[in-house]
């Protein structure tokens, strides 16, 4: 059995509105009425059309025949997904075992079906999960250190009275747990796309990126930071502070420290079983040689230090 795709039969845009899929079926069926048409296909085309606006005029059927949609395409073999066998509960609809004749296989597979002797009669309402949704979110790394509540603002589509789609915004108070780390995702349970019938609502997937630190980056739990270092210090050695997430620290510098060098403090990472660390990195920083004191002293240590760092080239 083969996808049905009714907008396309009504030649309407997934977005229509109820007036233009009405306006849409008063053109077509007037286009294939078999009384009117010379259309070969005529009756064919005119049924379709007509279960296509059956569908798609009804806010419940439209729904839920758009959770279908996203899964498949026309002219792809179908089935029912699980939890469809039940059926679909009709509103009113009146319908004889005349009118089932008219509609097809992929019709009755979703919708219900006629009983033989008697009237067109709906199966039992169908409860359907609601669709699992997916949403980033971005927080200091601050927020993943300590662990914090945050409003998050999302925006969502859905159909309007109209049956217009509509962008809304909702607004979530969001706990983000200490220790999590980028890429995760948070889940809140039922926040996700509305369930047909009964069905309860999906789940909502919140991916957690950070923000850009100006200090510092991450790889998984640990956390690294550039340690600005004067060449004396990396020389002599010395006793610096260096910023943490959790606090300044005093930082041993070793004597004959170069840039590039890594000094780890454990455990000073993002938290977790176990935590992260975090790496200083050293960073020689050269003092500028903006006055006539700070030239004097630069040319006093090329004649008495003597020093060609670029020995080892063999240049």
């Amino acid at each position: 059995m083969e996808f049905k795709d009714y907008y396309e039969v009504l030649g309407v845009e997934r977005s229509a509105s109820q007036d233009e899929i009405k306006r849409a079926y008063r053109k077509k069926a007037r286009k294939y009425h078999p009384d009117v048409s010379k259309e070969a296909n005529a009756e064919a085309r005119f049924k379709e059309v007509g279960e296509a606006y059956e569908v798609l005029k009804d806010p419940e059927k439209r729904a839920a025949y758009d959770q279908l949609g996203a899964r498949w395409k026309e002219g792809q073999d179908f089935q029912p997904p699980p939890g469809w066998d039940q059926g679909f509960e009709f509103h009113g609809g009146g319908f004889t075992e005349a009118d089932a004749s008219q509609f097809s296989d992929f019709f009755e597979s979703l919708f219900g079906g006629a009983q033989a002797g008697g009237a067109y009669t709906p199966r039992r309402p169908m409860h359907m999960r609601g669709e699992d949704t997916h949403a980033k979110v971005l927080i200091d790394l601050d927020d993943a250190y300590h662990g914090t509540t945050r409003p998050i603002t999302l925006r969502h589509t859905e159909l309007g009275s109209d049956g217009r789609p509509q962008v809304k915004a909702r607004t979530l108070n969001v706990k983000i747990p200490k220790g999590v780390r980028q890429g995760q995702h948070i889940r809140l349970a039922g926040q996700g796309g509305a369930g047909v019938g009964e069905g309860k609502a999906g789940d909502l997937y919140l991916e957690v990126e950070f923000r850009p630190h100006p200090f510092y980056r991450v790889e998984g739990r640990d956390v690294y930071l550039d340690l600005p270092v004067a060449p004396w210090e990396a020389a002599l050695g010395a006793v610096v502070k260096a910023p943490t997430l959790g606090g300044a620290v005093e930082l041993k510098i070793p004597p004959g420290s170069i840039s590039g060098s890594k000094m780890r403090l454990k455990g000073r990472g993002i938290p977790g079983n176990p935590p992260g660390d975090l790496y200083a990195v050293l960073k020689v920083v050269l003092p500028p040689a903006g006055s006539d004191e700070a030239k004097a002293m630069y040319k006093q240590m090329a004649e008495k230090l003597a020093f060609n760092p670029r020995a080892g080239l063999g240049v």
